[in-house]
Parts: structure tokens; C-alpha cells; sequence
């Protein structure tokens, strides 16, 4: 209890089945892992707003993924409402590698819906950016919108030191190990722009078959930590006081809430 929490600021926790769900908010609680879990389209956040009433260190996102949006847009009707729910929003954003072609201008329609509502709610945004970082970031100077926390970036360097000097977080994963790209990248930013995340129970599977698991984000603090040229307690403080500067900027009730803080 003397250390900070861990913090995983990207996780789908409606992902796990009913099964596993128990042992998954146990972990949770046992090795104090305050989590992000944000939702891929309004049936998955009511399934995490539910699991967040079941654990303190949960805090629930709403967002319609890019993924999900060309489905999403023409019933916005029956979830606009739910941008209102929570003080987090994602994950949202764009997506040209993964993401059929086809569905681009939906996905932009869906994101500028999120983007008004964090410019004049002052919300925070968790983002997906993959392959739409430059356009992205326009965006994001638009709206003047800052800080967001970009989740998992892998894209062009020269766009990263843009979001950095705009002020933007970003998050370091499970595939830091696995990634001379994701190795410099987190090289890279400053450290008070730094958050740690496991993107599970997804994240993980693609790159070691593993099902991901709360306890993996021990892994990427460590990694994080040596790459970095710190202690693994340096570190954990380090993400700890990360999220609380995040916290204090968009006055979450936080981290009051949270035991043993």
C-alpha cells in the first residue's frame, strides 16, 4: 500500500465472458490495477457500465469504435444520449488499415460527434488512430481539443511530435516487446506524457496466442521501466501521477474513490 496504483488506460472488459469476468475483478482488486475500460458501441458499454458497478477500479468509457460506425451511424438516435454518461469517451477515432474502405466518411461523421461533445463537455478522449494519425491530429486542432490520450499509436514519427507538442498522452502496451517501432516510439515521448495499458483481453492473443489478463500490465511497466532507464517502482509512480494530472484537468471524481489512495 505504499506504492500507487497500476494503471491500465485501454481495456475491454465486457470482452471477457461471464466465466472468466469474476477472476478478471479480482485481479483487479487484489494487485490494485485502476483500469479505463471503454466500450466498442452502446451494447458494450452497457455491459462495462454494469461491470463498473461492480468493482471501485473500474471507470467506464463510452464510444463507438471506428470499427463499428458504418453501423452505428444510422441508429445514432438510440445512443447520441450515452456521450453524456461519462466524463470518458472511446474508443472512437478513425481507422484506414483495418477498417473496410468503404466505411471512412461514416467513421468521420461518428467521430465528429465525439469531438463536439469533448470541445464543449471538456471530456476526455481515448483514441483509435490507426493509419489516420495526420488527419487526426487536425482534428484534434480544430476542436482545440487537448489533452487526449492517444491509445496504442504506431503511426509516422513526424505526426507523433506533433500530438506531443500538442500536449496529447499516449499509451504503451503489450506490444513493446515485440516492436522496434513501438521501442522508439516510447523512447520518444516525454515521460510525463506517458500512460501504460494492456488493450485486453485482445490486445495480447495476436502477438503470444495468450489470452490478456490484468496481471500482464506488470509486464509492460517493467519493459517500459528498462527501456526507459528507471526503476520499476520510479515507474509505477511516474504513470501513477500521469493519470492523476489527467484526472485533475478534467475534474474526474478521482482518485478519492479509488481504496487505498
Amino acid at each position: 500500500m505504499n506504492l500507487p496504483p497500476l494503471l491500465d488506460a485501454h481495456a475491454h472488459l465486457d470482452q471477457y465472458d461471464n466465466q472468466t469476468l469474476p477472476a478478471v475483478l479480482a485481479t483487479l482488486a487484489a494487485q490494485r490495477i485502476f483500469t479505463i475500460a471503454v466500450s466498442m458501441d452502446a451494447d458494450s458499454f452497457a455491459r462495462t457500465r454494469t461491470i463498473a458497478t461492480q468493482s471501485p477500479w473500474v471507470m467506464p468509457a463510452f464510444g463507438i469504435h471506428p470499427w463499428h460506425a458504418a453501423d452505428a451511424w444510422p441508429v445514432r438516435h438510440t445512443w447520441q444520449h450515452l456521450i453524456h454518461a461519462t466524463p470518458i469517451l472511446g474508443e472512437v477515432g478513425l481507422d484506414t488499415v483495418w477498417a473496410p474502405p468503404n466505411t471512412l466518411e461514416r467513421q468521420r461523421r461518428v467521430f465528429h460527434l465525439f469531438l463536439e461533445a469533448a470541445a464543449t463537455s471538456h471530456k476526455l478522449l481515448n483514441l483509435h488512430t490507426k493509419g489516420a494519425e495526420a488527419e487526426i491530429r487536425n482534428a484534434l486542432r480544430t476542436f482545440g481539443i487537448t489533452p487526449a490520450i492517444i491509445h496504442w499509436y504506431s503511426g509516422p514519427l513526424d505526426v507523433l511530435d506533433d500530438l506531443i507538442a500538442d500536449g496529447h498522452f499516449f499509451t504503451i502496451g503489450v506490444e513493446l516487446p515485440h516492436s522496434h517501432h513501438i521501442q522508439a516510439i516510447a523512447r520518444r515521448i516525454p515521460l510525463r506524457q506517458l500512460l501504460t495499458e494492456t488493450d485486453n483481453p485482445g490486445g495480447l492473443p495476436w502477438l503470444t496466442g495468450q489470452l490478456g489478463w490484468p496481471h500482464h500490465i506488470h509486464d509492460v511497466l517493467t519493459y517500459l521501466a528498462h527501456l526507459r532507464g528507471y526503476s520499476v517502482r520510479e515507474m509505477r509512480f511516474c504513470m501513477w501521477q500521469n493519470w492523476s494530472r489527467l484526472a485533475t484537468r478534467y475534474r474526474f471524481p478521482f482518485p478519492s474513490h479509488i481504496p487505498g489512495t
